[in-house]
């Protein structure tokens, strides 16, 4: 391993060249003509409302659900020998949404998430169930060889049990699809474990004392299917019996308030599609709570007969976008007006939200309904807005400090007791996605560190508990682990890469933290020269690219032999280690301002290195070449530029990687992350590589 430092093999001597300027400025010209790209296309894909919207990846997960919670709500009205014009149209949707899947078995015969996942044991158990109900309402299901593949893939993924193995203690998602597939007929009703649904009943202010079997967000499906399996399912000891018989009524009611004008629970189709299919399983179709919830599986449907997993990403890609476009030195904020700021704003929660009791101040991810503010989409909302500033009128600046000055003291009461930023909920620290997370801490701590000059705020303890909590949650390789983003080609699904960029892009780490960080992303750079990604990459890219609309793009996508990496975690990686030289340029700069107040100007020039004391008081000129420290950085950083150069030249940035859960190991892809994280990267390495150092532009 090279140590940070020293040069790699083959790396120029740290002294400084006339080929390596040459080489440096090569690659800035390049840069910039890519990122020109880039930033056009990104710029393009904004609405008429002005902000970005985005596209969520198509989910064979998704669209099994809503398949099955269709024909549940069609086997009611035929147990009940009922018959509604309200559910004619659901057949044909049914129709549909089989006639997607087929499309998307994957060569094992299984199921994944999306159209470039691989397959698993609990999205092919979802296809199945769902071919399984459809042909309970005579419509045809999976073909009679596609069901035989699948379900020889289900049984080489060990059945029921290895469904168990994916989850482990976590029963936010097993539990569902096992009930799935009771409504299916495809297990019995006692084989589903019972869920604590009356515990619903108490103020949510005390559900992290409860010991509850499902993470915070989980609510709904913990009430819907705790009531199915419990008026289903095999008859619980007398007293509890009575206990659950009493709560039925008062948990539908909390059901109810939970559920967003949209009627879509978190606006994710198959949280919504697990309550219908499981109050309809119960014969109650005719709840407010199920019909508002098919008409947003309705809504939800696309054209092709699928589902996303979510109805869209809008104010996160917002963040991000907003966030990317400021990172290239030479953005002129054109494209921040008055309507985009005002839309941002009027994303922020302003209530006590109704599904998980946050106090008003955040942010979520959607300017939708069913949107629930969270520690990763405030802190990006703060960071975009406060970039924004500069060309923001005295009014519309007075707003911004106004609503981010209340999402940060949202974020101070949100931190859990180890220092660490959980999701939605502060004390729900017993299961995975209510735990506190290195990404989310790390991204709290950016956005606190923004605000910090507001005396009110009183941030400084805050961020010094969450280096804490991410100095404990350091490997001992360097890396860190982050929640909501995977790799898929890793055995345990972690994104080791993500983790250690999101939180290296966090200041204030200590500096030996923030070394052995830099280092692991340089010893795990791929031949390549990129990051991330796997050796399904060629395969399924190039399936991608085939699959393409022919508006979607004006020339082919090439696939070069031999790709490993993705362009997101490529351009995150990157984006990193282009913080760390941003930084050490800032502690540069200071140790030369300090020395000319102490010594004085000449004095202070004649002790720096020859090739630097040309500085002018004006401005602070840097070489790549200053300091021996910056090499194995910038040698990394620009065999990484030169894969995202590339990428855009073969229209890879167009095809976007499943890195991302959702939750519960829910994967997904989303449309602008690769441009988003590409404009960032460039512009974050013509900002480091810059003759002319900005240290008040906020990292």
């Amino acid at each position: 391993m090279t140590a940070l430092g020293q040069s790699p093999p083959g790396a120029d001597p740290p002294q400084q060249t006339s080929a390596s300027q040459n080489h440096l400025n090569d690659a800035r010209d390049e840069a910039r003509r890519a990122l020109d790209v880039v930033r056009h296309e990104l710029l393009i894909e904004r609405n008429e409302q002005g902000h970005w919207e985005g596209e969520l990846a198509a989910s064979a997960l998704s669209t099994a659900t809503a398949i099955s919670a269709f024909t549940a709500v069609l086997l009611s009205d035929q147990t009940a020998k009922t018959t509604t014009d309200q559910h004619n149209d659901l057949p044909h949707l049914i129709s549909r949404g089989i006639a997607y899947l087929q499309q998307q078995q994957n060569d094992d015969g299984g199921f994944g998430d999306t159209d470039r996942s691989h397959s698993n044991i609990a999205t092919s158990y979802l296809a199945v169930a769902a071919s399984t109900l459809a042909e309970k309402i005579g419509r045809p299901g999976l073909s009679e060889q596609s069901l035989k593949r699948l379900n020889a893939y289900i049984e080489r993924a060990g059945k029921l049990d290895g469904l168990r193995r994916r989850y482990g203690k976590d029963k936010t998602f097993v539990v569902p699809i096992m009930n799935n597939l009771a409504i299916a007929g495809l297990i019995s009703w006692d084989q589903v474990p019972a869920l604590p649904f009356e515990a619903a009943v108490f103020p949510q202010s005390l559900y992290r004392f409860l010991s509850m079997p499902v993470v915070s967000y989980a609510i709904p499906a913990l009430v819907a299917i705790g009531q199915a399996r419990h008026l289903l399912g095999r008859k619980t000891w007398f007293p509890l019996r009575v206990i659950r018989n009493l709560s039925i009524n008062p948990t539908l009611k909390v059901l109810r308030r939970m559920q967003p004008e949209s009627g879509g629970y978190l606006e994710a189709t198959p949280l919504t599609a697990f309550v219908v299919m499981s109050l309809a399983a119960t014969g109650r179709t005719s709840l407010s709570v199920v019909q508002e919830g098919l008409k947003f599986l309705r809504d939800s449907m696309r054209d092709e007969g699928s589902w996303p997993i979510d109805t869209n990403l809008a104010t996160w890609v917002t963040s991000l976008s907003m966030h990317a476009l400021a990172c290239d030195p030479e953005d002129d904020r054109s494209w921040c007006d008055e309507a985009l700021i005002r839309w941002h704003l009027s994303c922020q929660h302003l209530k006590p939200h109704p599904f998980t009791g946050a106090r008003p101040g955040g942010w979520g991810w959607t300017d939708l309904s069913g949107a629930v503010p969270d520690s990763d989409d405030t802190p990006a909302a703060i960071l975009a807005l406060l970039l924004s500033k500069p060309s923001c009128s005295a009014e519309l600046n007075a707003e911004i400090d106004q609503a981010t000055l209340l999402a940060g003291r949202w974020l101070l009461q949100l931190q859990n007791r180890n220092g660490g930023w959980p999701t939605f909920c502060r004390g729900w620290g017993k299961l995975p996605f209510d735990r506190s997370s290195t990404d989310l801490t790390a991204h709290a701590m950016r956005a606190l560190q923004q605000l910090a000059p507001d005396a009110s705020l009183r941030s400084h303890k805050a961020v010094q508990q969450g280096i804490r909590f991410l100095d404990r949650q350091q490997q001992t390789d360097g890396s860190w682990n982050p929640l909501w983003f995977g790799n898929q080609d890793r055995d345990d699904e972690s994104n080791p890469i993500y983790g250690t960029a999101k939180v290296l892009m966090a200041s204030q780490l200590p500096p030996a933290a923030q070394q052995l960080a830099a280092e692991f992303l340089i010893k795990n750079q791929n031949p390549d020269g990129g990051w991330g990604g796997g050796n399904s990459m060629v395969e399924k890219l190039a399936r991608a690219s085939e699959n393409q609309a022919p508006d979607e793009s004006s020339a082919h996508t090439l696939i070069p032999e031999g790709l490993i990496s993705s362009v997101e975690e490529t351009a995150l990686a990157v984006d990193a280690l282009a913080t760390v030289i941003l930084r050490l340029r800032d502690k540069s700069q200071q140790e030369y301002r300090s020395d000319v107040s102490a010594k004085g100007f000449e004095t202070a020039e004649r002790s720096r290195p020859p090739e630097t004391n040309s500085l002018e008081t004006s401005g602070f000129a840097w070489h790549p070449g200053d300091d021996s420290e910056t090499q194995a950085l910038l040698a990394a950083i620009l065999s990484g530029v030169t894969f995202l150069v590339q990428s855009v030249d073969d229209r890879r940035h167009r095809i976007s990687w499943p890195i991302g859960f959702y939750f519960a190991k829910l994967w997904y892809h989303e449309r602008l992350y690769p441009s988003i994280f590409t404009a960032a990267a460039l512009g974050k390495f013509l900002r480091c590589t810059a003759p002319q150092h900005d240290p008040e532009w906020p990292q």
